[in-house]
């Protein structure tokens, strides 16, 4: 697989290793409480266990970046494009996140959201791309909403999270164009 970085200002996006630097910076913020549970994963309850995301989630599929600050390297969060699940035969392709507790509310997830989506509309020369949050995560819903995404509508009962309970998705997405127009 060749090295695929995305740089930002304050940011590098580079692909996940199963490193043990990789594994070790996924544990640490992916076992925190407050962050999976707001998308509907359990925390990671071991280094094993990051590593086994690491391998099976983020590896395989190609598009998952680990997200560093450029000074100090250090992973605070993943982001990833993949299949659009809501699109059949049109070149969509949807994203998804999760960022550090400590460095919410610093702009790191939008500027991150932002690179991957200039990345994945040129790669994949898409149409549209997507998105999906809890109706819960406030948070993510205003990273969407910076980002550019329209809000398209709710889906009931459409995500079964850990914990057994089916959570609705809230569906935004942006067209190619929408998107050409704010980055102008």
């Amino acid at each position: 697989m060749e090295d695929r970085y995305i740089e930002t200002e304050r940011l590098l996006l580079t692909p996940w290793t199963n490193s043990e630097e990789d594994v070790a910076g996924l544990f640490a913020w992916a076992s925190n409480p407050n962050v999976g549970p707001n998308a509907g994963w359990k925390p990671h309850a071991s280094l094993e266990e990051s590593r086994k995301i690491i391998e099976e989630m983020f590896i395989p599929g190609g598009e998952a970046y680990a997200i560093r600050l450029k000074d100090t390297r250090e992973i605070i969060g993943n982001i990833s494009v993949y299949e659009d699940s809501a699109r059949e035969n049109v070149a969509s392709m949807e994203v998804g996140y999760a960022l550090k507790e400590e460095c919410w509310g610093h702009g790191y997830m939008t500027e991150a959201c932002k690179a991957l989506m200039a990345y994945a509309f040129d790669k994949y020369d898409l149409v549209i791309m997507s998105i999906r949050t809890s109706e819960v995560n406030a948070r993510s819903q205003r990273v969407i909403e910076k980002c550019g995404f329209k809000y398209e509508g709710t889906l009931r009962r459409a995500y079964h999270i850990y914990t057994g309970i089916d959570r609705d998705s809230r569906l935004y997405s942006i067209t190619r164009e929408e998107w050409e127009e704010n980055e102008k």
